[in-house]
């Protein structure tokens, strides 16, 4: 995206925050609401969607067909909607349903732009404790209760000094698992779950990789934009383009990233 001019930058930036705006009183309506319901998208699994999901997707529609009518959108809820500009909105409304449901603030609302060659700008918002993770454009900076810090990934360290995340064993084949594993058995802490916050603490220079499988393009597009701006490294296991999802490897640095690749490029492809 060299061709856009610093203007549309500036506009998509402002575009980005007023959907991440948009969305935060949307899911707020409904955070730790014990009667909030939630329906089952999966057959022989638990995958939630609830009112929050579908209203703040809504929502940031809306402020679309209001700033950039002429732009994609692909949400998690409501699906594709063609554009005419050559750029796609990315949404994930809620990026861990069951974290929201549980009344543990480690969910967030997923806002990517970007054409087809992947995300250039991304937003990971969490709406409850205030904390904004924004990266596009050569430049990573987060807003919350700490004030306004520009993001930096972790310095080069070996693997056996690592932090890992993952939402290993809930998702996953097994060969992904045993992949996992065999990193996991590798680094120096492994911790579980967090969803989205964990890919914002990579760029936040707190922890060393991230590792997924299953996934879709709204669930990793922000977080590969935020990550890559603010130095990170961020593919598929087998070092290509993670842009639309399935096996995710993100990592703070270059040389990180070749230490984890290494061991899960070993992983059979189902």
């Amino acid at each position: 995206m060299s061709d856009i001019t610093s203007q549309t930058r500036d506009d998509l930036l402002a575009t980005a925050l007023a959907l991440a705006d948009a969305a935060r009183p949307a899911t707020l309506a409904h955070f730790r609401d014990g009667a909030l319901a939630a329906d089952n998208k999966a057959v022989g699994g638990f995958d939630p969607v609830t009112a929050a999901d579908r209203e703040a997707e809504q929502a940031m529609r809306a402020t679309l067909a209001r700033l950039r009518p002429d732009d994609a959108i692909l949400g998690e809820e409501f699906g594709y909607q063609p554009g005419t500009s050559g750029l796609t909105w990315v949404l994930d409304p809620v990026d861990g349903t069951r974290a929201f449901l549980s009344g543990t603030p480690t969910w967030g609302v997923l806002i990517a732009v970007g054409d087809a060659a992947g995300p250039r700008l991304g937003v990971i918002d969490q709406p409850f404790i205030g904390e904004r993770f924004v990266g596009g454009f050569g430049e990573a900076w987060s807003d919350g209760p700490t004030g306004h810090r520009m993001l930096a990934t972790r310095a080069p360290r070996p693997l056996s000094q690592a932090i890992l995340f993952t939402t290993f064993p809930e998702v996953g084949s097994a060969a992904e698992r045993d992949a996992f594993h065999d990193l996991a058995g590798r680094v120096r802490l492994t911790r579980f779950g967090l969803d989205c916050y964990a890919y914002a603490l990579v760029a936040a220079g707190q922890i060393d990789l991230v590792v997924e499988a299953g996934l879709q393009a709204y669930d990793i597009q922000a977080p590969m934009a935020v990550i890559e701006a603010a130095g990170g490294v961020v593919t598929d296991w087998r070092g290509g383009s993670a842009r639309d999802g399935g096996r995710v490897l993100a990592a703070a640095n270059a040389e990180i990233h070749a230490a984890a690749l290494e061991v899960l490029s070993r992983a059979p492809q189902d």
